[in-house]
């Protein structure tokens, strides 16, 4: 199967050179999603939790773009600033997510584009 780039429209512009969402072979690939808000293509303020929130919402929204959800989740990687930031982002990812309970890995970046405090990125399986 060959490889294919989504458009994303209610997701944010892309911070570089890549594709918000591609797939290939049943999977979907969501690119480290950050708290830009789409609508201005600014951060979100606030706190970790807010940015998580505008995260997870921005990972519904490009999934809902190409007709997945977040019970379509298989695998998540998590990029926290501050590892004791964890539990904050641990309770409000998991208000998205549910029971669906996909593979995750959380690992401290120390530092991350633009200065954020999370960025998550996704796997999907149609």
């Amino acid at each position: 199967m060959p490889k294919i780039t989504h458009d994303a429209p209610s997701g944010p512009t892309p911070m570089g050179p890549y594709s918000i969402v591609t797939e290939a072979n049943g999977f979907v690939f969501v690119s480290g999603m950050v708290s830009l808000v789409p609508e201005t293509g600014k951060p979100v303020e606030g706190d970790v939790r807010a940015q998580t929130h505008q995260v997870m919402q921005n990972i519904g929204a490009v999934l809902g773009d190409v007709g997945l959800t977040f019970d379509d989740i298989v695998k998540t990687t998590i990029f926290v600033a501050d590892i004791a930031d964890y539990p904050a982002v641990n309770e409000v990812y998991g208000e998205y997510v549910g029971e669906s309970r996909p593979a995750r890995s959380t690992i401290e970046a120390g530092a991350l584009p633009g200065g954020f405090l999370v960025e998550i990125e996704t796997i999907s399986a149609r």
